[in-house]
């Protein structure tokens, strides 16, 4: 009896992906064995079916199809890659497919925003289509002052905190804890441009060396030493992306500055407890990519909080599905990781949940409108509960 055959099609590597993998530093793709570790880690299989591991395999084989949504869906968090046994570089791979995806100018439909955020970027030096001459607007009627060579440190504002209606509040919180400490700053206004950390986790990496250039000879041309940051992704890039340059400044986020004016006695915080059940969300790109868990915590105990952790926190903080990107793409409702967190929140009894981050912030108030739980969860920024707590020199604790 003759055996029947199967029709078996042949796939040609495609040789343009592994030399990008490679130039990316995808050689680490290589070193994966197939475990599955990091799907099981992977925030996308707590809403939907996905597999980081599958598109490692196939990158490495030159197998990978550009024209689908999973290159994109990576939110940058560093799950897999604080868990691969292997050591396996998995965001720099992923962020090698989106550069050759961005090359041939493949982007799906959800992903389009982002080719429209980098255009923005070049224009304006930002991603929100805004105009230039009025990123210092949100300063309007405060004591913040044009950086001048000399002073204490450089506010870096940032994009989402120079323009978002929401974010204003933030930035407007940061320069009044830092006059009342008596901090000697000032920011750069129309002279300052995106960090470039989201639109490089898109692949569009010349875009990103145009800003990080533009920002550089800023900082040197003024004299810039010490950078303040209230973005985890401005303090990322500048930290370890910026000395690809051969330039290092001093970067500190502004939750170590908190905590060392506190320490100082540069602000005073008011006795007695904050009021609210609080509970923390660590930001990817402040805790797992760089670190810093017991600043927050140690500012939020200074200002009377009594704190509740999360089931998932510090290294196991769950994404808020902003990274990567992916802040500027469209999410399905029922696949945002934002519900989820917001949901947890509740859940431990918090009243108030308190992040350091702007693209959290911004998820979060999304998700609390669409879960409808505007009345009995806020959602604040570390510095606007410091301000709330602190007492203004010029009244006193009364």
């Amino acid at each position: 009896m003759a055996k029947k055959t199967e029709n078996v099609e042949t796939v040609a590597p495609f040789k343009e992906v592994i030399a990008e993998v490679k130039a990316a530093g995808g050689e680490t793709a290589r070193l994966c064995y197939q475990c599955g570790k990091c799907d099981v880690v992977c925030p996308w299989n707590r809403v939907r079916d996905f597999s980081i591991r599958k598109i490692i395999r196939e990158a490495s084989l030159g197998l990978t199809e550009i024209e689908g949504e999973d290159i994109w869906r990576c939110t940058t968090c560093g799950s897999c890659p604080s868990h691969c046994p292997r050591g396996v570089e998995q965001i720099e791979l992923g962020v090698s497919l989106r550069r050759i995806a961005a090359e041939y100018d493949v982007f799906p439909t959800s992903v389009r925003a982002a080719r429209t955020a980098s255009g923005s970027l070049l224009a304006d030096g930002n991603p929100l289509s805004e105009d230039r001459d009025k990123r210092a607007d949100w300063a309007q009627g405060l004591e913040v002052r044009p950086f001048e060579e000399g002073m204490e440190l450089l506010y870096f504002v940032g994009c989402y905190f120079s323009y978002d209606p929401r974010m204003k509040k933030v930035a407007v919180a940061t320069a009044k804890i830092l006059n009342a400490a008596g901090v000697d700053f000032g920011i750069l206004g129309a002279k300052e441009s995106c960090c470039g950390e989201s639109i490089r986790k898109t692949g569009a990496e010349e875009v990103f060396k145009t800003l990080a250039k533009e920002n550089i000879k800023t900082f040197v041309d003024n004299g810039v030493k010490k950078i303040l940051v209230s973005s985890p992704h401005c303090y990322d890039t500048f930290k370890n992306e910026y000395p690809e340059f051969m330039v290092k400044f001093e970067v500190v986020h502004i939750t170590e500055l908190l905590l060392e004016l506190i320490e100082q006695g540069r602000i005073e915080l008011r006795q007695g407890g904050y009021g609210k059940q609080v509970t923390y969300h660590d930001p990817c790109y402040l805790g797992r990519h760089n670190g810093l868990y017991d600043e927050p915590r140690a500012v939020l105990k200074r200002a009377g909080v009594e704190l509740v952790e999360l089931p998932e926190s510090r290294e196991n903080s769950l994404c808020c599905g902003g990274g990567g990107g992916r802040v500027w793409m469209d999410t399905p409702v029922g696949e945002r990781f934002s519900n989820l967190r917001l949901k947890q929140a509740r859940e431990v009894g918090a009243e108030v949940l308190v992040t350091s981050c702007p693209y959290c912030i911004t998820n979060f108030e999304e998700s609390r409108l669409t879960l409808e739980l505007d009345e009995v969860l806020e959602i604040k920024d570390i510095t606007e509960v410091v301000a709330e707590a602190m007492v203004d020199p010029k009244q006193g604790e009364g």
